[in-house]
């Protein structure tokens, strides 16, 4: 195909596809797939060889959470039955973590629900990094733990995090059908605040949440735009007792496609397979790491995943290798080029004129006044109605959804 070629040329070269043929991407058809995941897997294997980055979750707060997101298990009013505690102490959220480094992983994500931290929550976090990085050498730690105010981004820096989380999820035009209690804009600020802090930003987004091929593909520009080292990709986890618990939009060839047109767009960024993979890409998920580079071992926040060792299996049996604590993830024009991020020249993926990456405050990606590069151009088409379950091809698949009950929070062990 003229087009998969095309992609291919430009990821190698680090160059922006264009929407139309990201969308085009998306478009394919099953016949095509094969054909799709071999091109974006050259892209891929350019920039990251066959490595696979393991990243290990410990959820340090779990439930309770003020704010309205439709897709989430512990937002406020959600009747999930999931596990809810406050803070863990810093030693419980280290031994936690030992248990994913014990299994592979190299980062730990220590996330916490709720609007964001206050001051005192900081210093939480802050002895939990400190806790985690004295007694594990070369490990990368990651905090999400929701909106930043001023300062907060610096603290986390000083007490040894490595990056920061923060997804905008969904395009600008759809983000007040899935939230109302915070902003599109809320988000981008806080992923700068993270980038000028001198953190390695990490934002990606949720596939299957009704949104049209159009929002996905403004989402992703605008992630390429905020120029984020890494890029997760979360599948709906359509969990009862949540607004969204219905959504079963999600076929394994679809989340397919959606992993490669991230690839193409975000070429030498790391993307990792995020919550959901085992829900939709199923048996499929091997030929997910032919498309990205990083995945979550174990369990989820509030959700259990594949047992960690099938994990390891899978990369082994697939051709992959777990990338090593001594092995540097980005390629060397990204480490090199910029401070944090990563930010490079104008061809680089996420490319960003005046200010530094995920400079949204104003006319910034994100603000679409008039249009720009940023995923949408002038005012945005009216959005398609989501296909039903039905008609998408896609069973609803209930008994997939497994509320975890082990780990951080519990008596009994994690899956690592």
């Amino acid at each position: 195909m003229d087009l998969l070629n095309t992609l291919v040329d430009k990821g190698l070269r680090r160059e922006s596809p264009t929407r139309g043929e990201a969308l085009a991407v998306l478009a394919t058809s099953d016949d095509d797939l094969l054909d799709v995941v071999a091109a974006a897997g050259r892209v891929r294997r350019h920039w990251f060889g066959r490595r696979v980055k393991l990243n290990y979750l410990v959820n340090l707060k779990s439930g309770l959470c003020p704010e309205d997101c439709s897709y989430c298990s512990q937002r406020l009013g959600s009747k999930a039955d999931i596990l809810k505690y406050t803070w863990l102490k810093p030693d419980e959220a280290s031994e936690a973590a030992a248990a994913g480094l014990a299994g592979g992983a190299k980062r730990v994500c220590l996330v916490a629900s709720g609007r964001g931290p206050t001051d005192r929550d900081v210093d939480r976090v802050s002895d939990t990094i400190k806790a985690i990085k004295e007694q594990n050498e070369g490990v990368e730690v990651c905090a999400c733990l929701g909106l930043l105010s001023d300062g907060q981004a610096e603290r986390l820096r000083e007490a040894g995090a490595d990056a920061y989380n923060h997804n905008l999820n969904t395009s600008e035009a759809t983000y007040g059908d899935i939230t109302t209690t915070h902003t599109y804009a809320d988000r981008v600020d806080t992923v700068h605040k993270a980038h000028a802090a001198g953190l390695s930003a990490c934002s990606g987004l949720i596939a299957g949440m009704g949104e049209s091929d159009e929002d996905l593909v403004d989402v992703v520009f605008s992630l390429r735009e905020l120029d984020p080292d890494s890029v997760p990709v979360n599948f709906l986890i359509p969990f009862e007792g949540t607004p969204l618990a219905k959504e079963w939009n999600l076929t394994p060839q679809r989340c397919l496609r959606i992993l490669a047109m991230v690839r193409f767009v975000c070429p030498d960024v790391e993307v990792r397979i995020a919550g959901g993979r085992e829900v939709h890409l199923r048996t499929m998920q091997p030929l997910a790491l032919h498309l990205a580079n990083s995945i979550f071992l174990g369990d989820y926040l509030t959700s259990e995943g594949q047992a960690g060792r099938a994990d390891l299996e899978m990369i082994a049996d697939a051709g992959f290798e777990v990338e090593g604590t001594g092995q540097v993830t980005l390629p060397e024009h990204r480490v090199t080029a910029g401070d944090g991020c990563g930010a490079h020249d104008d061809t680089g993926c996420g490319s960003h004129e005046g200010a530094g990456c995920g400079t949204h405050e104003g006319p910034g990606c994100g603000v679409h006044q008039g249009g720009g590069v940023c995923g949408s151009a002038a005012a945005p088409a009216a959005r398609p109605e989501a296909a039903p379950a039905a008609e998408a091809g896609q069973e609803p698949r209930p008994d997939l959804v497994a509320v975890r009950r082990r780990g951080a929070g519990t008596d009994l062990a994690p899956n690592a």
